[in-house]
């Protein structure tokens, strides 16, 4: 799950749970599956991650929809 990268670890996106809209919503942001991501913060308040030379932060709900692989 996303939410378990801890900071400045990278993972890559392979799913994401949900519907339309959540896909919707994440694509709108720069991300899908195969995007690589680097953790920020993910302690208080809002998931923040880096995508595609993008900062974006998410709800902790949207962020545990994302499963990676890495970690590292």
């Amino acid at each position: 799950m996303l939410t378990e990268l801890k900071p400045e670890e990278w993972g890559r996106i392979v799913a994401i749970e949900g519907g339309r809209g959540i896909r919707q919503k994440l694509l709108l942001r720069g991300l899908s599956e195969g995007t690589t991501v680097r953790m920020i913060s993910c302690y208080q308040g809002p998931v923040v991650v880096e995508a595609n030379r993008s900062v974006v932060a998410l709800g902790r709900g949207a962020a545990q929809k994302i499963r990676v692989m890495g970690g590292n």
